[in-house]
């Protein structure tokens, strides 16, 4: 039987909630009042007063709905390309034999400390050369391409601890790597699957750098609100607006799946147990 947890325990937990807490309460705040009122804190109580002009505004000046159709899209995609390769790449370099297998992994690997600031120079070159400036594969592409190497890591390491005695049994009933990995790996792969995707869809939902570069008209949220946050505009109101309607999809992305991420997290380490 676990013993009680020290009392410490929950004071530091209280702590850390109360600071995560209270910058998101100052975002909304901040969107419900006054620019004048804010400049100095949006804590202060010296005078209140409540308005929803900047959510107008924000509606009715910049693009706000189809920005979030092409984010939707955009991370969509990309979390469903992820969610298909990844596995498969994984269940290759995990259970497959092939020429230049370590070799290739290592290279996949060591794109982890590759920063997007080194990529995005050479890509912006190519995507000119071949006519694909604003198009989404200029997005996509860079999405999974950045991705693959965290996302393979993810899904090799709870391969690693998945039993060789089920490929073994698969492959004593016939099936070849392809069976194998589509009716015994995959469907007891799926919470670090589930996990990859939830994961994927986050960094493609905040990604800025990649489609402010590549696209010029059809944007997502991301880059909408970096033209509402301006260069030297004091719009604080309509920057906390931006800030909350980017946030609403990816928390309610993340409360629907917590079970399959927590799940994955709980494979990956205890599965040797």
């Amino acid at each position: 039987m676990i013993g009680k947890a020290p009392r410490w325990i929950p004071v530091v937990v209280g702590i850390v909630s109360i600071i995560w807490i209270v910058p998101l309460l100052g975002i909304v705040i901040t969107s419900i009042r006054p620019v004048s009122d804010t400049v100095l804190g949006w804590w202060r109580l010296d005078h209140i007063a409540l308005t929803l002009d900047a959510w107008v505004k924000v509606w009715s000046k910049y693009p706000l709905a189809s920005g979030f159709w092409v984010s939707l899209e955009l991370a969509g995609i990309s979390t469903i390309g992820s969610m298909i390769l990844t596995p498969a790449a994984a269940y290759a370099f995990q259970f497959l034999k092939f020429p230049f297998r370590r070799t290739l992994l290592i290279i996949i690997i060591n794109a982890f400390v590759l920063p997007q600031q080194v990529v995005v120079i050479p890509l912006f070159t190519l995507w000119r050369q071949m006519g694909l400036i604003n198009s989404p594969l200029s997005v996509l592409i860079p999405y999974i391409g950045l991705s693959f190497a965290w996302s393979i890591f993810l899904v090799k390491n709870f391969l690693e601890d998945f039993p060789h005695e089920l490929v073994e049994a698969g492959r004593i009933d016939g099936c070849g790597p392809i069976a194998n990995f589509f009716y015994v790996v995959l469907p007891n792969s799926l919470s670090p699957i589930f996990a990859l995707g939830i994961l994927q869809f986050l960094f493609c939902w905040n990604s800025l750098l990649i489609p402010l570069l590549f696209l010029r008209t059809s944007v997502p949220l991301p880059v909408v609100f970096a033209q509402i946050a301006g260069v030297y505009d004091a719009n604080w109101d309509m920057r906390a607006v931006a800030a909350i309607l980017t946030t609403i999809v990816p928390l309610i992305i993340f409360l629907v799946f917590q079970r399959q991420f927590a799940g994955g997290s709980l494979s990956t380490s205890g599965s040797k147990e």
